[in-house]
């Protein structure tokens, strides 16, 4: 036995044996391929669908309901009857005004007949004074004139009369015409706010009655809120108009699609967030959406066909150790987790408080250096390391700008756990 220990232990310090032992902890590498395809960037965002418009029809007239001939949903066409207002008030008064009216032309009438005879009277007198003036005094003839022009002046407030009469009747008319309540527009009943035999009153304020949606078929709105550091891109993608596409919770099945209509310049601010508001504009032909709905909406801002994508994986794989990387790419790991395990407090603490110092032009620099990045591959049992430029990511790849990589390629992810 014991010139077999001593056998074994010379083989184990042998070259052979740590060839063997070697290999046998070399770890094994999880590896993703490289695909060609079509790339999109994209936004994410919420939102909430609204009508495009919303029209309050009030009531100008008060009194009981006396019917109601719309409810809730219902689409109604301009002019409809939405509902009445009891009219006999109303009748009444327009009775009234025409009765005044009849009066004052009555009136009319009467005082034209005086001026007439006032008119003759005037004349007779003048030809008198023509034959001989002692047949009529100046005072008897300065009467005469006198009552025509007081008759033509009594003319003109009885015709004035006729008119305040008409336009009393007018308004008496147009209060009863009031009493139906007509839809202004096309739409849709949103809300109904009364109920039959309830009484309005409207002397101080116009009461809503009804709320109604125009075209909601046609046309809706979904308004998001875009975070300041993406509002040039949807800004590039509006004037480019590119599609937008939206899911609701109510169709989780189903993709919406859409187009930005606007963004706004109004800003908000909460918690030092800036948003701006984007509203994107949507067909509704089969009223799937609802007013007051959660939308999930996707701005799509850039897209690339026919490029190389690389897994996201990939990118985001650092060897955490040195030993089975190429020499000539080790340096390379000074900012990998293994270097950053030393003194990661220390350089993370560093690395904000240089982001706060630089100047635009550097943050700017700074920013398209980010883009420049190393992938892995396994070559010979030892890791490479391939330099390369990305553009925009999705939840899977990112879109290849330049670096020698072919489609195909199998890039390390990250070691394979020993079973």
């Amino acid at each position: 036995s014991a010139l077999f220990l001593l056998a074994l232990g010379g083989w184990l310090g042998s070259g052979p044996a740590k060839r063997y032992w070697r290999e046998r902890n070399r770890p094994q590498w999880e590896t993703s391929q490289v695909v060609r395809g079509d790339a999109k960037r994209m936004i994410t965002s919420t939102g909430k669908i609204e009508p495009v418009l919303k029209v309050n029809v009030g009531s100008f007239v008060s009194g009981p309901i006396r019917e109601l001939h719309v409810d809730y949903n219902d689409e109604v066409k301009k002019d409809e009857l939405l509902a009445k207002v009891d009219p006999l008030l109303y009748k009444a008064a327009v009775d009234r005004d025409q009765a005044t009216l009849a009066t004052r032309q009555a009136e009319v009438t009467r005082v034209e007949a005086q001026l007439a005879l006032a008119k003759n009277n005037m004349q007779r007198g003048e030809r008198l004074r023509l034959k001989n003036q002692k047949y009529l005094s100046d005072r008897e003839m300065d009467a005469l004139v006198a009552e025509y022009k007081a008759l033509e002046a009594a003319l003109q407030v009885a015709k004035a009369t006729v008119d305040q009469a008409q336009a009393q009747l007018n308004n008496s008319v147009t209060n009863l015409d009031y009493c139906d309540i007509l839809s202004p527009v096309d739409g849709v009943i949103l809300e109904r706010k009364i109920d039959p035999g309830q009484t309005l009153a409207s002397q101080f304020q116009t009461p809503v009655l009804f709320v109604v949606a125009p075209d909601l078929r046609k046309k809706l709105y979904v308004f998001a809120s875009v975070d300041e550091s993406d509002i040039g891109l949807i800004r590039r993608a509006s004037e480019q108009n590119l599609p937008v596409t939206f899911n609701v919770d109510a169709y989780p099945g189903e993709v919406f699609e859409g187009s930005i209509e606007q963004v706004r310049l109004a800003a908000t601010e909460l918690q030092s967030v800036i948003t701006y508001p984007v509203v994107v504009a949507a067909e509704n032909p089969d009223l799937k959406l609802l007013p007051s709905m959660t939308a999930q909406i996707s701005f799509e801002v850039e897209s690339l066909t026919n490029v190389l994508k690389i897994p996201n994986a990939a990118l985001r794989f650092y060897p955490d150790t040195i030993d089975f990387v190429r020499p000539e790419d080790r340096p390379l790991l000074d900012g990998s987790q293994w270097a950053r395990r030393r003194n990661s407090e220390n350089e993370e603490e560093a690395e904000q408080n240089q982001s706060i110092n630089l100047s635009a032009q550097e943050k700017a620099e700074s920013q398209r250096s980010s883009n420049r990045r190393h992938v892995w591959v396994e070559k010979s049992g030892m890791l490479h390391a391939i330099e390369v430029e990305v553009g925009f990511s999705d939840s899977r790849y990112t879109a290849l700008v330049a670096g020698e990589i072919e489609d195909g390629m199998q890039l390390v992810t990250g070691k394979k756990s020993k079973s």
